[in-house]
This record gives structure tokens, sequence and C-alpha cells, in this order.
């Protein structure tokens, strides 16, 4: 048994600690409200992203940190972003309007080439834009069975609050893109982020396999997913259509050009097809270490990069890939080539600027 000063004082540090508690639970900002805090040390910080924007480079990552270059990443400035969630993916269309998106379902828009952002949409949203768009469908058609199944999946989207991170972005032009995520989210607009229409009905993935990656080859559009899911739009029948693959694991990107397209994943795995993916063959690509990011050079060439920090090259087509050792391995989450001709990249050690050659 205690005495009455020990007592006393253990009774004192409760209520101290109860206090201190309800002290903390009133300053709690969600992440979703709170702007990414200016630091000198942002550009050091874990990147997953990265595109261009005319002359300009983007990169973005965690904790809501955007920065661009004006001088193919020598130098870095930090942009103002109204959220601190971490951001996964960047795109933009034109030079000067762009899309970002990350955790918590946030979608970021910048008109002025990145140097501002604002936000348009975050995943305590997401759950009721399921809702009133699928129940308007079932009211429409109460005999189909699907709608019923995409509001209740709606509804759990709200209980479970903002939580459903977003993986990557594409627009086509500064009015029509798609944003994607895990457990088959898809979100179309087309009017430049002002409003949002649930997707999930038009894609072949019953299963909802997380949406990694969603690109274009110039000739088609592509989603890449886990567990060997590939989506490819069909115009005819107005949905993400599945392109059956040979590998069955994660697939992290897409890249191509018209008549050609590389999928590109975990262990290494590259894939290649020159017939809108009905057929398909395996590149070599000599690792077993994931391939996390690519792009398409100026000289046409492909390049992909590892989680290793390895660089793969092809040179004019994508039949046969090349290791490019590098001096010093740099995990690379997202690439660009900058106007100059310089590869950038991002990853967990920031941003870096790698040779270009060969």
């Amino acid at each position: 048994m205690c005495s009455y000063k020990n007592c006393l004082q253990l009774a004192l540090g409760i209520v101290l600690g109860v206090l201190q508690g309800v002290t903390h639970a009133t300053d709690y900002v969600d992440v979703l409200d709170l702007p990414a805090r200016v630091s000198a040390l942002a550009i050091n910080s874990p990147l997953s992203g990265m595109a261009r924007a005319g002359e300009r480079v983007i990169a973005v990552g965690q904790r809501g940190h955007i920065l661009f270059s004006d001088d193919a990443g020598q130098h870095w400035q930090q942009a103002a972003v109204p959220v601190s969630a971490d951001l996964t993916a960047v795109n933009f269309p034109t030079t000067t309007q762009g899309w970002a998106v990350g955790n918590d379902g946030v979608v970021l828009h910048s008109s002025d080439a990145g140097a501002t952002w604002h936000k348009q949409l975050d995943g305590r949203q997401i759950g009721d834009i399921l809702v009133k768009h699928y129940t308007a469908l079932a009211s429409a058609e109460p005999a189909n069975e699907q709608w019923p199944l995409l509001v209740a999946e709606g509804e759990r989207l709200v209980e479970q609050g903002a939580d459903k991170p977003l993986l990557d972005v594409w627009f086509a032009n500064d009015k029509v893109g798609y944003v994607v995520g895990v457990f088959n989210l898809i979100l179309r607009t087309e009017d430049a982020g002002q409003s949002w229409t649930p997707y999930q009905d038009r894609t072949d993935n019953p299963q909802g396999f997380h949406l990694n990656a969603i690109a274009s080859t110039g000739d088609a559009l592509y989603i890449a997913g886990e567990q060997g899911l590939l989506l490819k739009w069909d115009d005819k029948g107005q949905r993400f259509a599945a392109v059956p693959t040979p590998y069955q694991g994660s697939f992290f990107g897409v890249l191509g050009k018209p008549g050609e397209v590389l999928v590109y994943g975990l262990r290494g795995n590259v894939l290649r097809s020159t017939d809108g993916g009905h057929n398909w063959s395996a590149l070599d690509s000599g690792l077993r270490v994931s391939i996390t990011a690519g792009l398409i050079d100026a000289r046409g060439n492909y390049r992909l990069f590892t989680q290793g920090g390895q660089m793969l090259v092809s040179q004019g087509t994508g039949a046969q890939l090349r290791l490019l050792r590098q001096p010093v391995p740099t995990p690379v989450a997202g690439a660009t080539q900058s106007a100059t001709g310089a590869l950038v990249v991002a990853g967990s050690r920031g941003a870096q600027t790698l040779a270009l050659e060969p």
C-alpha cells in the first residue's frame, strides 16, 4: 500500500497526464489541414514522384514536400503546399497545369508550374462521392446488382475515413485526367478537378487489386496493378479492360511509344508487347530487384530504374535491356529528363542528377 504522500503524488500525476492528453488532443491537426513545413532538409528527404513542367523539374514526397528546380536539378525551391500528407506521384500535362496525389486520398492542383498548390480533393470526400454516384445509378437501374455493392463500398470508405492512398495521376490535357489508388480506387475528371466521377464500375478488377500506375503510350492508356493486373482503356466499351499477361506479380509502371509498351515491376520483371497487349515477351533484366521507375529519354531510349539503384537502358526499341553500373547506386522512385538533357531522379535520398551517357 502506498503512503499518503506517494498516493497523492500518484493521483496528481494521473490528473496531470489526463490534462496533458486533453491538451495534446486539442492541439491535433489532421495532415490534410496542416500545411507542409518549409525545411532546408526537404531536398534530402524521401521523394517518390517526379515530372517536368516546361523547363521546370518538380518532385513530390513525404510530409507534403513539393520541390521545383529551374536549373536541371542543381538548385531547388520548396513549393507552398496546403497539406502534410505523404505525396506519391505528380503529373503535368501542360507547362503550367499540374496535379499531385498521395496518402489519405489527397489531390492537389497547381496552375503556376508547381510553385504553389491548392487541395481539390481528399479521402474525407471520396466515400461520399462514391455513395452519391452509385446511389443514383442504383435508383435508375434497380435490377443491376452491381450498384448496391458499390454503394456499400462508398459507405465503407466514409466509415473508415481518409486512409486510402492514391498512388498515381495522369492527365490527357488540362481538363481530363484520372487518379488511381489502392483497392481499385479510380476517379476521372473532365473539368480540371472541379468534380470527380468514380470509375470502379469501369475496370475489370473484380478482386479489387491495387492500381499502382497509369500512363499513356501515345496510342493507348494503361493501368498497372498488383498480382499481374494490367488494364487498357477500351474506347468501344468505355472501360478499362483486362489485358492478360504471363506474370502474376505486381507491376509498378507502364512505359511505351505508339506500337510498343513495356510494363515493369517486382523482381526485375519487364514485359514487352508490340501488338497492343495481345502477346508479350519477357525481357531479361538480369536483376531480381524491383523496377520502380522509368522514362523515355530525348533520344528515344528506354531507361528503367530500380529500388536498388541500378539503371537499365534499351536503345531505340525496348527489345533488349542493358545494365549501366552507377558509381553511387541511388534507389529511384521517380525520374524525368530536364530540358537540358540531365537525368533527374527522386528516391529515398531525395533528388539527384545522374549521368546520361551512354
